[in-house]
């Protein structure tokens, strides 16, 4: 018979585990949309101001390079705290900036500290949450992110209209910044508390990880070295995954374009989107739940046949009669399908990591899907050049449709279904 697993309980870490990303989130859903309109002011072609706005995402990838090595070496919280204090910089770089170049290298400043921010926190849940818990504990910090997203923006607009400023975006995600690490210096480390738990529960060891396996020493690798060594599932399944990605980064990119081009004002747009992003929002949860239940594909397969439907369905009604209530129809059957596939990628990197020193891994992982999430931007604009937004729209639907096969192929492959612990 099996060992009982080590005590464990998210609201007991949840305020010191969650409000940092909450505040981070939330600053840098702040000036997401407000970089393009900052290099326009500096001078910016409109295709260099989409350029501009594409080094958050590229510094993202470059950031995933170093993340992993990092938080093994230095520990979850350490992390958090320097990237927050990158973000700084990248932000003042940003503020101070003379010319559009400088204000990309800002922006991608910001890019290296977030993903170093998200792997950390993406690691200490690996690390200590039970895996019969595992992806509503993900759904919930994705869900976090998206509430960030969603707030980050309304936040902007009120500071603006009230000052006047473009400027006020970056303040507000350097006030987030200080925030979330005098956040992580005052409130305990998670790390220590849930150690702390375990110490008091019985046949469990303050040490062992969240599957009660052995401890192993934390053991630093690059993210190469990590790549190769791993290149069986993460060229396998971890196509599926930059797909994924790709698919919610592309919806962010196309819907704005969409809704120009059918003449849907700035307003009016702004509101469609944020309907859709509150929709995303309400259902991170029912995602983890779905995924503990009964397993990652009843997540996965739902979310990419979804979003792969919808792009495929807004390809064919750019010309339709009713083509601005095709438009809100499709961004909420987006953001639901989105919705329903929230943690899944955050989920399956946990349950494919090593449980003792997760961090290499993970940062592997996600610097797979985020090479995703940079093509898909790149894609859209190319197709879009050289063909139609329409047949962009198409194309990205074709690829989230094979993302569906893909992961249908390797899920039950790589993460076979667990039996539930009650």
């Amino acid at each position: 018979m099996s060992s009982p697993e080590p005590a464990f309980s998210l609201r007991s870490v949840a305020l010191p585990a969650f409000l940092p990303t909450l505040l981070f989130s939330i600053g840098e859903g702040a000036i997401v949309p407000m970089i393009p309109v900052a290099a326009d002011s500096l001078g910016a072609t409109l295709a260099i101001a989409g350029f501009i706005a594409s080094m958050l995402m590229l510094g993202e990838l470059f950031g995933d390079i170093p993340s992993g090595t990092l938080v093994s070496r230095i520990g979850e919280r350490t992390a958090m705290i320097g990237a927050a204090l990158l973000s700084i910089v990248g932000l003042v770089v940003s503020l101070l900036a003379p010319e559009p170049w400088v204000l990309g290298v800002g922006v991608f400043l910001i890019g290296i500290a977030t993903a170093v921010f998200a792997l950390a926190r993406h690691a200490f849940m690996t690390s200590f949450v039970p895996q019969h818990f595992r992806a509503r504990a993900l759904s919930t910090l994705g869900g976090i992110f998206r509430a960030g997203f969603f707030i980050g923006p309304f936040l902007s607009a009120a500071f603006i209209h009230l000052t006047g400023s473009i400027q006020s975006a970056f303040w507000i995600h350097i006030v987030a910044c200080l925030l979330a690490a005098g956040v992580l210096l005052v409130l305990p480390d998670p790390m220590t508390m849930v150690r702390a738990q375990r110490a008091a529960a019985p046949d469990a060891s303050a040490s062992d990880p969240a599957d009660g396996s052995k401890p192993v020493a934390r053991e630093a690798h690059g993210l190469f070295r990590t790549i190769w060594a791993h290149r069986g599932v993460l060229v396998k399944l971890g196509s599926g995954a930059a797909l994924v990605a790709a698919m919610r980064a592309g919806r962010s990119v196309l819907l704005p374009l969409w809704a120009v081009s059918i003449g849907i004002t700035e307003a009016n747009t702004a509101l469609i989107i944020g309907i859709a992003g509150g929709v995303d929002f309400a259902l991170f949860y029912s995602s983890g739940q779905i995924m503990d239940r009964f397993g990652r594909m009843w997540s996965a397969m739902p979310s990419m046949i979804g979003l792969g439907t919808g792009y495929v369905v807004l390809s064919f009604s750019h010309e339709a009669a009713a083509s601005v209530q095709w438009f809100v129809a499709v961004a909420v059957f987006l953001a639901m399908a989105n919705g329903i596939g929230s943690g899944l990628l955050m989920t399956l990197g946990a349950d494919l990591a090593p449980q003792g020193n997760p961090a290499p891994f993970l940062g592997a992982w996600r610097f797979t899907g985020d090479a995703g999430s940079t093509a898909a931007p790149l894609l859209i604009s190319l197709l879009t050049a050289v063909a139609s937004l329409a047949i962009a729209s198409g194309v990205m639907g074709v690829l989230g449709l094979l993302g569906a096969a893909i992961l249908g192929r390797y899920v039950p492959r790589y993460v076979p279904r667990r039996p539930r612990t009650t």
